[in-house]
């Protein structure tokens, strides 16, 4: 009986070990993981103590309730700063990390966000990283790529967690955060008034209903900080929906992205005798619905609405498995892509399937759009049309019938040059980020905080 409830024990230790390890894959990929696993486990010495002795180890062993407290609130615990009153005024971004391989939509929309903000603050810019180390270079390379002059003074800091390596900031400097994590964090050590919330997502959907979902919840529902919506589709859901963040009107604004990076089509033809379909392929975000993804693609190939001797299938994201696709095909692979190439290839595409089972409606989809080509996504909740930013954007509902219903007029509009061209050309797509985010920042940057820059 003892040795039952110890192998009884020993197993749900694995099992919340395990969910917590997939967690941070979904959030952070598997180098992330590694590195962060000591904060993913409520004691670090757990997995060891499993390997070596097989024997369950007390939750309680070696540290008081409060120690355990604090070790499972570490990500985002207090960060450490220090006020310095003579420091030039600063606009910082506090972000996980910046690589040259995750630029895509929500990290290059932040270092956009934050050097325009800084821009018209009159203020140095600071980047700041919390998981890794930065390369200076690549922030340069993503202001270039969406069109963003900037030469002001920048600066770069890396604040692991966990360590007391202070950060200075000025009394009248602007923090950017871009999670809720980092908002909880920078919210323990400045006025909520100097912060500025990049909301991207209705971070809520990330968990299910749990300790993570409630302190994300309280997050967002700061009543203090101002909140910067990716897209006014998101803001009015958060605003209105079933489950609405107080005083958002009142606290925040929304911004539409835009897509100045991508080569203006000429003509739509297949390409070496076959035309390039895009699949948004990331098993490891389940917001973004990879299998359901694959159900679609293979029902699409073998009715003959992706037939693979007229198309090229391109799986473009990260942690793509091994397959064959209908009629022995296979797949090309894309992964880890850089900025530069990622904008390349999408402005080869012909069609596109990139699916989100949330109400913001993801960047592929628009990626492609402003690149000329043809792209379904699925609806949710309020995101039942697209159609505002381009009448080549298909939605359907994420069933698997009405997807391929949806590919099946996507093929048919992709290789019709006449008709998508139009589309393209009287599409709502902004191409200048400047003028997309004035209306926000004017909003968000009070007057008085642009005459004390003056």
């Amino acid at each position: 009986m003892r040795q039952s409830k110890r192998l009884r024990r020993s197993w749900h230790l694995i099992r919340s070990t395990i969910n917590l390890a997939l967690n941070g894959l979904r959030r952070h990929g598997v180098r992330g993981v590694i590195k962060r696993l000591p904060r993913y486990l409520v004691n670090r010495h757990i997995v060891l103590s499993l390997i070596t002795s097989g024997a369950p180890t007390n939750f309680m062993a070696g540290g008081s309730i409060r120690s355990l407290i604090l070790a499972h609130n570490e990500p985002w615990a207090p960060l450490p700063v220090y006020i310095d009153r003579r420091a030039p005024r600063t606009l910082t971004i506090v972000t996980d990390s910046v690589a040259a391989h995750s630029l895509f939509g929500g990290v290059g929309t932040a270092l956009v966000v934050g050097a325009l903000s800084a821009k018209r603050l009159g203020a140095r810019l600071r980047l700041v990283t919390r998981s890794d180390a930065t390369d200076p270079a690549v922030l340069g390379r993503i202001l270039k790529a969406h069109k963003i002059d900037w030469d002001g003074e920048t600066d770069f800091a890396h604040i692991p967690i966990g360590r007391d390596k202070p950060l200075s900031v000025g009394p009248e400097d602007t923090i950017l955060t871009t999670s809720w994590w980092t908002t909880r964090a920078v919210l323990g050590s400045v006025d909520a008034a100097q912060i500025l919330y990049l909301l991207q997502e209705d971070e809520r959907m990330f968990y299910a209903h749990d300790d993570s979902r409630l302190r994300c919840a309280e997050t967002l529902a700061e009543p203090n900080v101002r909140v910067i919506v990716n897209t006014q589709l998101l803001f009015d859901h958060l605003a209105e929906g079933a489950d609405p963040l107080p005083r958002l009107r009142e606290r925040g604004h929304w911004f539409d992205p835009a897509f100045p990076s991508f080569a203006q089509p000429t003509e739509s033809r297949p390409r070496n005798g076959k035309w390039n379909f895009f699949f948004y392929a990331r098993p490891n975000h389940p917001r973004n619905l990879f299998w359901r993804g694959l159900e679609v693609i293979d029902a699409a190939m073998r009715d003959g609405s992706l037939p693979s001797n007229e198309w090229n299938i391109h799986f473009v994201g990260n942690n793509i498995p091994d397959l064959k696709l209908p009629g022995d095909a296979r797949p090309i692979v894309r992964a880890n892509l850089s900025w530069s190439n990622y904008a390349e290839l999408v402005s080869q595409m012909d069609l596109g399937l990139c699916l989100m089972d949330t109400p913001h409606p993801s960047y592929p989809p628009l990626d492609l759009a402003a690149s000329g080509a043809v792209v379904v996504t699925n609806t949710h909740g309020p995101k039942t049309s697209l159609e505002r930013w381009s009448r080549n954007i298909i939605t359907a509902p994420p069933s698997i019938d009405g997807l391929c219903e949806a590919l099946r007029r996507g093929a048919m509009l992709a290789q019709n040059a006449p008709l998508r061209m139009e589309n393209y050309r009287s599409d709502h797509i902004s191409r200048d980020w400047e003028a997309s985010l004035r209306p926000a920042l004017d909003r968000l940057l009070p007057p008085q905080e642009l005459r004390k820059c003056s």
